[in-house]
């Protein structure tokens, strides 16, 4: 059955995921794991946060420029996934200190679906959440509609 994106709480909740995730970036294995935390809000697709040692911090570069806000998680860090030939700008974060309610995710790194070569929970396909500034992972799993999609102008 799937999950109503419009049925997911705000403030946001951290949820603990076995699946098994798979992210390849600039042709690199960039993250396998089976451990991960889903953050669930309102209108939002999850947004898959991952442990350090499962990212291959080799291709990531702290990006230069300015930080996000985010109201409930307090401030991101970006960082460029690059190898010798490519580079993806700003496409992966953290949240070094975040807010106590969001203690969990503490080092942990999201990511643009979008931006990366591809991306699979339990071997399907991810459809990145629409408008480019979010990082929400679409999947049979979750139904909209979905905030950014420009089909719901309400939403954007």
């Amino acid at each position: 059955m799937p999950e109503l994106v419009s049925q997911y709480p705000r403030p946001p909740k951290l949820e603990l995921s076995d699946e098994t995730i798979r992210v390849i970036a600039l042709g690199h294995l960039l993250i396998e794991t089976t451990k991960s935390i889903r953050v669930l809000e309102t209108f939002h697709p999850p947004t898959y946060y991952f442990p350090p040692e499962s990212v291959n911090q080799e291709l990531l570069d702290p990006s230069r420029g300015r930080a996000t806000f985010c109201e409930w998680k307090g401030i991101a860090s970006y960082f460029d996934i690059a190898t010798t030939e490519q580079r993806i700008n700003r496409s992966i974060w953290c949240y070094p200190s975040p807010t106590a309610r969001f203690a969990e995710i503490a080092g942990w790194f999201a990511l643009y679906p979008g931006q990366m070569d591809g991306c699979w929970v339990n071997d399907e396909a991810v459809t990145p959440q629409a408008g480019g500034f979010y990082g929400g992972w679409i999947t049979s799993r979750v139904q909209g509609p979905f905030k950014g999609d420009p089909n719901h102008p309400e939403l954007v």
